[in-house]
């Protein structure tokens, strides 16, 4: 596999907010605007992967701004970092106002993805952590999915 530039996973996601995406107020849920970041750097980590990614976490969320309905959200993305497993991925979304075309930066995230596998592999647990019947009839090992201290 070669190196990639970020340049390359860049990503660009539209979505107009309606409102059944605000609340009475005619402000944006917070739980809308992150459910954005997750598909936008979804798709990012695996342009740069090549493979299946899914969401680790979402380290860092500013909400910067109110958004509004009627506004055009715009999420920009690019992996910042990849190691040989893991992703972290930057989101920022732009809010635009389309009948002034009026942009503000409201909001800005980062995100950790991770390479998928097959579920049956995710489903085996390595061989140290297996556990094993004694000669005397008792249990060696870490049970299957202990926490690893």
């Amino acid at each position: 596999m070669h190196a990639k530039h970020p340049r390359e996973s860049e990503t660009v996601m539209s979505e107009l907010m309606m409102p059944q995406h605000a609340n009475i107020m005619g402000n944006v849920f917070g739980g809308v605007v992150l459910a954005l970041v997750d598909r936008v750097a979804a798709v990012a980590a695996i342009r740069h992967a090549g493979k299946p990614c899914v969401t680790v976490s979402v380290d860092k969320v500013d909400f910067r701004e109110p958004i509004h309905v009627g506004e055009l959200l715009t999420a920009y993305t690019r992996v910042n970092f990849a190691g040989r497993t893991s992703m972290e991925v930057g989101v920022k979304i732009i809010a635009e106002n389309v009948l002034t075309g009026e942009k503000r930066h409201t909001t800005r995230a980062m995100s950790r993805t991770s390479r998928s596998t097959p579920r049956a592999a995710r489903a085996r647990s390595p061989r140290s952590c297996r556990r094993r019947p004694t000669r005397s009839g008792g249990m060696t090992g870490r049970p299957s999915g202990a926490l690893r201290g």
